[in-house]
């Protein structure tokens, strides 16, 4: 029997995944950081999609002992789709960081979908496709997001490059670049504080669902969501480094967001 890995999958945008794979009669793999959680979606998924097999397992994905504890309890499977989805965008003064923040921002940005790639692929069913969701944060070095900015910068690397690497083997690995996404109701809130092109630019959780399983199956390799914000990608490469810099720079100095 085949899966679909879904990490981050109590959050807002990884539930809409989950529900839209549930929909399309996949079985689910699903991980997060709160067993209650996790069986409640599991109970709601399973009530309202009949015969679709549900199987969770909560783990903290930034460290090495619970990844180990995952990759045990899902081994036995196989999979055909792995969305990862799990992500903490911390956005505030890099001074203000600790050790501990650094460590955590890296590991659940970057580290944790790198090394959940490698296991899906080793555990892979005939054909695998990849989805990371990644940011446009990822495409300019940001400050005051920088921290954020360079991780989903990575991933995006990590993500078009492994596609390449691993074609020849039924592998297709798709770096999915949203905007903002109306989530949580305080990222609903900052994104309406931000003024009427960042309300424009955003999109629902199903939007950025759908689009990313769209892209994932014509194979792309990398693909930004809503096509304002293709346009604003397309024409910020004509800007010169510096000047994004200092427009970044006042735009977020005064922001701090740390809900993790």
């Amino acid at each position: 029997m085949e899966y679909a890995l879904i990490t981050g999958a109590t959050g807002v945008l990884g539930t809409a995944f989950c529900r839209e794979f549930a929909k399309r009669r996949y079985n689910l793999f699903l991980t997060g950081r709160s067993i209650d959680k996790l069986t409640a979606l599991k109970n709601s998924l399973v009530e309202a999609y009949p015969g679709v097999n549900c199987l969770v397992y909560a783990a903290d994905l930034t460290s090495e002992e619970d990844r180990k504890g995952l990759f045990a309890a899902a081994g036995q499977y196989s999979f055909n789709m792995l969305v990862n989805v799990a992500g903490a965008d911390i956005q505030k003064p890099f001074i203000g960081y600790s050790e501990e923040k650094i460590t955590f921002q890296s590991r659940i940005n970057f580290e944790a979908a790198v090394s959940i790639c490698g296991f899906a692929i080793n555990h892979r069913a005939q054909n695998l496709k990849i989805i990371n969701i990644c940011s446009v944060c990822g495409l300019q070095p940001m400050p005051y997001f920088a921290l954020y900015s360079a991780c989903k910068g990575a991933l995006i690397d990590f993500s078009v490059a492994l596609s390449a690497e691993m074609k020849k083997n039924g592998v297709t690995v798709t770096a999915v670049i949203p905007g903002s996404i109306y989530t949580r109701d305080d990222v609903r809130e900052y994104i309406s504080s931000l003024g009427f092109w960042a309300k424009k630019s955003a999109k629902t959780p199903e939007y950025v669902v759908i689009k990313s399983l769209k892209a994932a199956r014509k194979g792309k390799r990398k693909t930004v969501v809503g096509g304002l914000n293709k346009v604003i990608c397309a024409l910020s490469k004509l800007v010169p480094q510096g000047i994004k810099l200092r427009y970044i720079a006042r735009s977020r100095a005064n922001v701090c967001k740390d809900a993790f």
